[in-house]
């Protein structure tokens, strides 16, 4: 039997003899032997703020948790676990919350404990080595920053990179500076969408952002400055434009463009990416025909209700995005899906069907699966009703994609287009 897990106001965990529960959207279930894997190394555990966990009691009924057991008078919080990069999440966390702010901007999995051991509802869903955290933040790392700094004094954007690497430990900021692999390159501090999951700009009523957005906008010789020199240098270099810490990339594009032909007159290495919402046809044709390599385009939903309840896009449609999306291929550009990835939301039957209908009208080549950090609850309250619409599970969700788009790789991240055998997992 798997046990609830719960925590107290200290943040120590505890296991408790109630079976352990999931949830799927607004659905809880019983936790499964097929729902889980050994918790991984890298994984954290969090504690739920004003959340009261779930279980299910010797009845087979679901039961509310308020009060620690083991500390009567004390009351008991919900516990989720967070995962390393290339895994996904297959269950939420089993909770009831009535506070009003919303869940810091985390992606919260359901965790049990079985034994001394504790598993998680997740699959593994690409290779991990390159996002170990032990690649990152390493005592090298601020000579490094300085080292780096030292060589272009007045590029801003390597000041911002450094800001990045150091306060958000930003993986791929860290590998402007480590010379390796994705490297991030930041250039818009404004956007056509207002993602409810944004991690740099949040309205004051909702939870904090975690990371601040750039707010210059830089010029052509700082991207070159930097991107060039990663190109040049890093193994199985990638430049990613459209990060976390900036808005829409293809906004930027009478600067991104010039940029990408100048990187690529200085050298035709390493692989030039921009992860975009696509909803900007004019920009992305600009920088596609600048000599753009991969696209990894933002997308939560193929039902434009969903989609433009997340994105809440201003001046474009999942149409553009469509219509981006195969300007991008007619010109040879791979093309990724960065699916924003919910247990009981993406895995509904109609939302599948809709999803590899527009992976085939497109000719997407990858999808990847990235679990959406988002308080679950705050996200179906924005959310068009689901109308208790079957749902396959994740597991079974990925399965199908593998079944019904057999040339379609399917992973977690970007891979470098030095051959085609590294440009995505099928694990």
């Amino acid at each position: 039997m798997y046990n609830l897990i719960f925590a107290n106001r200290e943040g120590e965990f505890f296991d408790y003899r109630l079976r352990a529960a999931g949830r799927m959207g607004d659905r809880f279930v019983e936790i499964m032997d097929e729902d889980l894997i050994p918790l991984p190394e890298n994984a954290g555990l969090v504690l739920i703020p004003e959340g009261r966990p779930i279980g299910i009691n010797g009845r087979g009924e679901f039961k509310l948790l308020s009060t620690n057991p083991y500390q009567p008078g004390e009351p008991a919080f919900a516990v989720g676990a967070t995962l390393p990069q290339g895994y996904t999440r297959t269950l939420l966390p089993a909770y009831r919350r009535t506070a009003k702010k919303p869940l810091p901007l985390l992606g919260y999995a359901a965790v049990v404990s079985k034994g001394e051991r504790l598993y998680v509802a997740a699959v593994q869903t690409d290779e991990l080595n390159k996002w170990e955290p032990e690649h990152y933040s390493t005592a090298a790392l601020p000579e490094l920053i300085e080292k780096r700094l030292a060589e272009h004094p007045q590029n801003r954007i390597l000041r911002h990179l450094s800001r990045c690497a150091v306060q958000y430990r930003c993986f791929t900021a860290q590998n402007i500076f480590y010379a390796r692999w994705e490297g991030g390159l930041p250039v818009s501090p404004t956007c056509n969408a207002r993602c409810l999951g944004c991690i740099s700009e949040q309205p004051a009523e909702c939870c904090p952002s975690p990371q601040g957005r750039i707010d210059f906008k830089p010029t052509v010789q700082e991207l070159v400055e930097v991107g060039a020199c990663h190109l040049e240098r890093a193994e199985d270099a990638i430049i990613s434009f459209g990060q976390g810490c900036e808005g829409e990339p293809s906004l930027a594009a009478e600067t991104i463009a010039p940029a990408v032909k100048a990187m690529r007159d200085r050298t035709p290495k390493g692989t030039i990416n921009m992860n975009s919402n696509a909803g900007y046809t004019a920009g992305i044709k600009k920088i596609v025909q600048a000599g753009l390599n991969s696209l990894r385009v933002s997308i939560i939903s193929a039902n434009r209700e969903i989609y433009d309840a997340y994105y809440r896009p201003r001046g474009y449609s999942l149409d553009n995005v469509k219509e981006s999306i195969k300007l991008a291929k007619e010109n040879g550009v791979f093309v990724s899906l960065n699916l924003l990835t919910m247990p009981g939301i993406t895995d509904r039957v109609e939302e599948t069907e809709s999803l590899i209908r527009l992976i085939q009208e497109t000719a997407v080549d990858m999808v990847q699966i990235r679990n959406l950090n988002i308080d679950p609850d705050y996200l179906l309250s924005k959310l068009p009703p689901g109308q208790e619409q079957e749902i396959l599970g994740i597991p079974a969700f990925i399965q199908t994609l593998r079944r019904q788009l057999p040339g379609v790789l399917i992973g977690s991240y970007s891979k470098p287009l030095a051959g085609k055998d590294d440009r995505g997992s099928k694990l």
